[in-house]
């Protein structure tokens, strides 16, 4: 499946995901979802600065939804807002 784990790696890995219950899979994908939000704001800051909240949480929101989405729906570029 992937090209930098060994057959045997990714074999382990996925006899772990099998022996896993719904809900510990379901755990991991939101650890993994936190961890994920951690580093898009460590980007965000690298990025802009100590910025308000409400920033913060639109420049987040256009990574996942794309600049035309933000500008569609909440009526926010993020290339040329800000505070």
């Amino acid at each position: 499946m992937t090209l930098d784990t060994s057959p045997e790696a990714e074999r382990f890995l996925i006899e772990g995901y099998r022996r896993m219950t719904p809900t510990q899979k379901l755990q991991r994908v939101a650890s993994l979802n936190r961890a994920l939000v951690l580093l898009q704001k460590a980007r965000i800051r690298a990025q802009y600065g100590d910025i308000p909240d409400d920033e913060m949480r639109l420049r987040l929101g256009a990574l996942r939804l794309g600049r035309e989405m933000m500008i569609e729906v909440f009526g926010w570029d993020p290339d040329v807002h800000g505070w």
